[in-house]
């Protein structure tokens, strides 16, 4: 037997409906005489991030951990603070695509959630990139405290959007937020980019 076709979407913020321009930290790490991926290779240090998004840190106290790790590299405290506030100051881009696809999903009678591991910085996030009330709900694991791919994290997901998870699809960019996804009992998408709009169109049954 198939599965029952998916009434909920859940879809990741980074990497699916925000984008990030790479050639924005290559300029603050040219111009602080940084190595070349060095702010998101500190920063994403699983031991460094997993606390902020558990809600466990608060992103400022994550960014000052990124700047004391700097400091060496660029000779001071404060060149390395001023660094990581430059960095930081840029808070990506939405993808129009994606933007309009959750807005006609909605339109359709989709409920659909945004999925995603985040810090507290996510409200403002949302509200600095005009995306405050496009969601019926938004699960953000600094939160709920757990975050992806466990299976706790997408069972308050499911709940947050109050449908079982045989009948949300996930979309994610990330092939291990996929497996979670999948072993919580959700469908799940691997987002590669806006050709995949034409597949979730027929998994959902929106309008095309």
């Amino acid at each position: 037997m198939g599965r029952e076709r998916a009434t909920a979407l859940l879809v990741d913020f980074d990497g699916v409906l925000r984008r990030w321009d790479p050639a924005v930290a290559a300029g603050v790490e040219r111009e602080y005489g940084l190595a070349e991926g060095v702010l998101t290779e500190i920063a994403m240090q699983w031991g460094r991030l997993q606390p902020v998004l558990t809600g466990r840190v608060s992103h400022a106290d994550w960014m000052t951990s990124v700047a004391d790790a700097l400091t060496q590299s660029v000779g001071s405290p404060e060149r390395a603070r001023a660094a990581v506030e430059q960095w930081q100051r840029y808070r990506g881009e939405v993808d129009p695509e994606v933007l309009a696809f959750v807005r006609e999903a909605r339109a359709g009678g989709i409920r659909v959630g945004l999925g995603t591991n985040a810090t507290d910085l996510l409200d403002a996030d949302l509200a600095a990139l005009g995306l405050l009330g496009e969601f019926d709900a938004v699960v953000n694991s600094s939160e709920i405290g757990v975050n992806k791919p466990s299976k706790e994290y997408f069972q308050a997901a499911c709940a947050a959007l109050d449908t079982p998870p045989a009948r949300v699809l996930f979309v994610d960019d990330e092939d291990w937020a996929i497996r979670g996804a999948r072993a919580a009992g959700l469908s799940a998408l691997r987002w590669t980019g806006p050709g995949e709009l034409r597949y979730l169109r027929a998994a959902l049954a929106t309008a095309a």
